[in-house]
């Protein structure tokens, strides 16, 4: 369903997940805006638990889905990650909830935390939470999400080796680093398995990336789909701005402006070497085969 994007898309995609990203680890960058109709009634409404979850994976695009998803009437998300469950988990669920914006009935509460797809502990405990939860994943191209992911931390930490000295323990013999954080996200057949444990693959819906900068509208219709709402999020909302080469909402949800993610430019990326990329899709191909298999999907990455 989701065929191979060209590599122009590829580079707008990098752009895309990385503006989109560039807040993911930081706080809240936007304030909740209430609904027209939460405004009207003032402070009604109440805090719930989220009933969806968006759970991973980092420099994938999480920050667009949220963004995008926040425009649907009945959405209502923390616009921090919360990192309940995995850096928060001893405050209990009354200070959980106590993050989420209110809701009136019909509205699905949300957060996203990228790290949570990685991490061993939570998918129990997401499961203890209410084993109803629906999670969302967005993925991408794990060769291109592992040099986002890199280039990311070098904009942090100018002094780290190259990607290349991190990401093999071996060059010449081809031995990647799976250790390397950069590269171990990227095994989605791996951590997959675990969540598996803990909830049915239909309460787990998996999101392209590149998908999500070339059709947003077509990609969100299945997200809002699989949420149970309405399909309100269309074409209508979305344009597409050449010089950042990835879309934009025409109104960001409370603001009469259009909204575009991330900064004009993303951050340059180093270059490297074509045959280590090479190696590293030779690297990612099994885990990426068995993922397919797994979810019913081709994304389309080999």
């Amino acid at each position: 369903p989701f065929p191979a994007s060209p590599a122009t898309q590829s580079a707008a995609g990098e752009e895309m997940a990385e503006g989109a990203a560039s807040q993911e680890e930081q706080s809240p960058e936007t304030p909740d805006s209430p609904s027209p109709i939460s405004s009207f009634f003032s402070g009604s409404g109440s805090k719930q638990l989220p009933q969806a979850i968006i759970i991973g994976v980092k420099k994938g695009g999480t920050r667009a889905l949220l963004e995008f998803l926040r425009v649907h009437p009945d959405v209502r998300a923390v616009g921090a990650e919360p990192h309940f469950f995995d850096r928060s988990y001893d405050k209990g669920l009354a200070w959980y909830r106590d993050l989420m914006p209110r809701t009136l009935e019909g509205q699905i509460t949300m957060e996203k935390t990228p790290s949570y797809f990685v991490t061993r502990e939570a998918p129990a405990r997401i499961s203890a939470m209410s084993k109803d939860t629906k999670l969302l994943v967005v993925v991408r191209d794990p060769v291109t999400r592992a040099v986002s992911d890199y280039t990311q931390t070098l904009s942090k930490r100018p002094d780290i080796p190259s990607f290349e000295s991190l990401a093999f323990r071996n060059r010449s013999a081809g031995l990647v680093d799976r250790s390397w954080s950069a590269i171990q996200i990227g095994l989605y057949a791996e951590h997959l398995e675990r969540w598996l444990r803990h909830f049915p693959a239909r309460q787990m819906l998996f999101v392209s990336g590149e998908r999500l900068v070339r059709d947003p509208a077509g990609e969100l219709g299945r997200v809002q789909d699989f949420l149970g709402l309405k399909r309100i999020i269309s074409d209508k909302h979305f344009y597409f701005n050449q010089t950042k080469g990835f879309p934009c909402l025409k109104k960001a949800e409370g603001s009469g402006r259009p909204h575009c993610l991330g900064k004009t430019k993303g951050r340059p990326h180093p270059e490297i070497d074509a045959q280590v990329l090479r190696q590293l899709r030779d690297f990612y191909r099994p885990f990426n085969r068995k993922f397919y298999q797994m979810t019913g999907h081709d994304f389309g990455w080999d």
